[in-house]
């Protein structure tokens, strides 16, 4: 019997591949010998640089950059080993969280979108480039910065000319487009043009107006209404001066907003794709080649509840195996509202607690209580 293990972090207790470990563990205990295949997920956001580099056996790296404000900070990014193809790759494999280098936890109570700049994520790009990546995912979830991707841009040597001709300094802010009047992608890092990037991006909000990257995301990084407009505005003067300096058509571009504007730049700047995140994952660690002949597929995340089917891991691994009609159980941490949408991906889902339990009790003792949740299940399934 072949078993494919295949869970995301247990956020605030297990990491995915902790969480594999620990169903590994309960299965083992009724299915001695079953073949086990364990492929630590996640959906492009948080903790997609540990479980790709855990399912790969790669390495982890630690760069000083540039953080949002300013500051240096110590930012970790992987570059992945074996199995990390998805048929199209052509060279070492990096991968990259742009919250470690420009996300809000870095930056506490100081949220102000008009001064955090996105140049540390273009640093991270450009370590990954000096170690050899011939291709390069970024998750873009989580970001303090609303500047459109240029400061990442000027990282890897794309200059913005104001106007009187004069190179912009580095590390451009949201508050700094609007004195963007050209772009000069001359000096541009030559590795690029060797270099495939591809953008884990879930959302598809444009650029700029109602659904934009700041009216929709401004506030939670700390703007106000007054700083949204002026925001918004200059966005959308950058996007039309990209179009007309590089024939790059962004605002309107779906995901385009994501992380203040990232995924337009890193479209512009970096020739990036704008890809679903899971969809990235599942494609790195060939998931569809490994569930192809498989029984059963044990899943699992923290909580599960209405957004779990919306292109999280549960959603891209129960949509890869209903084409092979491999069922899916999923087992997680607490069901929340809307639980019962997953069964339209799964054939069944259990919680780990089922009795009284504080939360730090359970975070605390998920590892066990994963692993006797998967015995229990396999009992039944082996009965």
């Amino acid at each position: 019997m072949k078993i494919v293990i295949a869970p995301d972090s247990f956020k605030g207790s297990l990491t995915a591949r902790e969480a594999c470990t620990s169903i590994a563990e309960g299965v083992r205990r009724v299915l001695p010998d079953a073949e086990l295949d364990l492929i630590p997920m996640a959906d492009g956001g948080e903790g997609t640089v540990q479980a790709l580099v855990d399912a790969t056996d790669g390495t982890f790296h630690t760069t000083t950059v540039t953080g949002p404000l300013g500051d240096p900070v110590e930012a970790q990014w992987g570059m992945l080993g074996r199995s990390a193809d998805d048929g199209d790759a052509d060279g070492p494999t990096a991968v990259i969280e742009m919250a470690a280098a420009s996300g809000l936890p870095l930056i506490g109570d100081r949220r102000d979108p008009m001064r955090t700049t996105t140049y540390g994520t273009g640093e991270l790009v450009r370590a990954a480039l000096e170690s050899g990546a011939r291709r390069i995912l970024i998750g873009i979830g989580g970001s303090a910065t609303n500047d459109g991707g240029a400061g990442a841009a000027q990282a890897v040597g794309v200059q913005f000319i104001d106007g009187l001709g004069i190179p912009l300094e580095d590390g451009l802010a949201g508050g700094d487009l609007g004195a963007v009047h050209a772009v000069d992608i001359t000096a541009r890092d030559p590795r690029l043009d060797g270099c495939r990037v591809i953008i884990a991006c879930d959302v598809d909000n444009p650029l700029c107006g109602p659904r934009g990257a700041s009216a929709i995301y401004g506030p939670q990084k700390g703007a106000t209404e007054a700083m949204v407009e002026t925001l918004d505005r200059d966005l959308a003067h950058f996007a039309d001066v990209v179009e007309r300096d590089l024939a790059c058509s962004v605002r309107d571009l779906p995901g385009a907003g994501a992380a203040g504007g990232l995924g337009a730049g890193l479209v512009a700047f970096f020739d990036g794709r704008l890809r679903p995140g899971v969809d990235i994952v599942l494609g790195a660690l060939r998931v569809e080649e490994r569930i192809r002949d498989a029984d059963l597929i044990l899943t699992g995340e923290g909580r599960l509840d209405a957004q779990s089917g919306m292109g999280k891991v549960l959603y891209g691994l129960g949509v890869t195996a209903r084409k092979h009609q491999v069922p899916v159980i999923t087992l997680v941490g607490s069901v929340g509202l809307g639980a019962d949408t997953a069964l339209e991906w799964v054939r069944a889902y259990f919680s780990l607690v089922n009795r009284p339990m504080e939360l730090e009790a359970a975070q605390q003792e998920a590892g066990p209580l994963l692993a006797d949740l998967a015995a229990q299940v396999m009992r039944v399934a082996a009965a």
